[in-house]
């Protein structure tokens, strides 16, 4: 079977979902020359209701601006999204010209400002790393001014363009999740395709639409097409019955001790086997002395977050955490965020919004009350990028972080992917490798502890 891209991608998220009947809308770049395709579930089975095709593209549209702020690789808009809350959306004037919302509930890009419309899209690598070939044209620069090359320090007219194209997609998004809604009537909504990570836009879609519940797959992105193929031929293809929904993120590799343990005296590096007790208890100890814990669990995450499996983690009350983190470990832009894993059962107390966020996937208010508390997932705009840790999903993750609440009266830690400028570790080499490379002060794969 030839499953077509978008509508592997709303497969993904709506047979995925625990509801029986919802609108459904995919967002991305493009695939199969369409960039975005709505649609309403039933079932077993979905109906594709509309579509926009290439060249229009939202995704493009924002890849485009990501580029000329000078973020060249395939997947940086990542970071447009953590420098948005630093400026003000002072250019929705111009990117109103560059992209209009039409009356049908869509969107239109002026060709004026693109190459891809003759051109196409071309990919390169650089410096082991994808690149898309610049897709903004004189006229664009005409409009906005001199794009920023890679490296060239950051205005402050360069922040406010990427808090103006937050704002603005935003916009977009609701402007078409509202006419969904108008057509379809459901009170479910479900959201997919590489845009459904821009979790600043998805936290705030119950607020600034009429739907009423919301899921989001775990990866979204064109890896989770794989998932969504399966489930298509299951439901829309053989007609069977929905399974259940799909909750954790938690599909990939996974490492015994054995393994663990035979990597480690390879490399011949002293190691201990602790209890579950007595290791709950060691890293909690640590954690509140301020130390950075590489922490290694179970299976590997699936899609783009890592959710207490993969992570690096520490002490959300410290304020130079943030700092630490970027010159031991990370070296990454000091504008972007750290996210908190936060216990279910406490969301309510920290947040503004309350509900279930297990894949990292809405950005929320934190209460103002708390910004002191958690300065260091705390984001300048008072937000936070949260994962909501259920015992039932991930029992080890919940009990290290009910740990460290004994200990320290804060029920969250500082969650970062366990990686160096590098695809996020999976095997217990991986993990070591990047321990012995940078200044994590403790390695805890499974039940085995290295330490400095």
């Amino acid at each position: 079977h030839n499953i077509e891209h978008h509508r592997s991608h709303i497969a993904s998220s709506f047979f995925a979902s625990r509801f029986e009947k919802s609108a459904v809308l995919s967002i991305d770049g493009f695939g199969d020359f369409t960039s975005t395709m709505s649609a309403i579930g039933n079932g077993n089975k979905f109906e594709v209701l509309d579509e926009v095709n290439y060249p229009h593209s939202l995704g493009v549209f924002y890849t485009t601006v990501t580029q000329f702020l000078g973020f060249p690789n395939y997947g940086d808009e990542y970071k447009v999204m953590g420098l948005a809350p630093y400026g003000e959306a002072k250019y929705l004037k111009e990117l109103e010209q560059i992209l209009e919302m039409t009356d049908d509930g869509f969107f239109k890009l002026n060709k004026t400002y693109f190459k891809h419309f003759k051109k196409g899209v071309a990919m390169d690598w650089e410096g082991g790393s994808p690149t898309i070939e610049p897709l903004f044209t004189d006229e664009w620069c005409k409009l906005l001014g001199k794009y920023r090359v890679k490296g060239d320090k950051l205005e402050q007219w360069h922040i406010d363009l990427a808090t103006s194209v937050q704002k603005f997609t935003e916009k977009v998004i609701f402007h078409m999740l509202n006419h969904l809604h108008k057509k379809t009537g459901a009170e479910n909504i479900c959201i997919t395709g590489g845009v459904a990570h821009n979790s600043v836009a998805i936290g705030k879609i119950l607020e600034n639409t009429s739907f009423k519940n919301i899921y989001i797959p775990s990866a979204g992105h064109d890896g989770g097409t794989c998932v969504g193929s399966a489930l298509y031929l299951h439901n829309q293809i053989l007609g069977k019955e929905r399974l259940p929904e799909i909750t954790t993120a938690y599909f990939g590799r996974k490492s015994n001790q054995d393994e663990i343990t035979a990597v480690l005296e390879r490399a011949e590096v002293r190691y201990t086997v602790y209890s579950d007790e007595e290791l709950f208890e060691k890293v909690s100890n640590k954690l509140v002395e301020g130390g950075i814990i590489g922490w290694f669990q179970g299976r590997t995450e699936f899609g783009p977050r890592a959710l207490g499996h993969r992570s690096i983690i520490v002490d959300p009350r410290k304020s130079d955490a943030k700092d630490l983190l970027n010159d031991k470990i990370k070296r990454r832009e000091s504008f972007r965020p750290f996210a908190p894993s936060i216990l279910k059962e406490a969301v309510e107390d920290y947040f503004v919004q309350s509900d279930n966020v297990p894949f990292m996937e809405k950005v929320f208010n934190i209460k103002e009350e708390k910004h002191k508390e958690i300065p260091a997932v705390t984001h300048v705009d008072g937000t936070g990028r949260l994962q909501s840790v259920d015992k039932n999903i991930s029992p080890r993750y919940h009990k290290l972080i009910s740990k460290f609440a004994e200990k320290s009266g804060v029920p969250i830690l500082l969650n970062t992917s366990f990686n160096e400028n590098e695809p996020i570790v999976n095997k217990p080499e991986e993990a070591l490798d990047c321990f012995l490379r940078t200044k994590i002060d403790m390695l805890v794969m499974e039940n085995v502890i290295v330490e400095r």
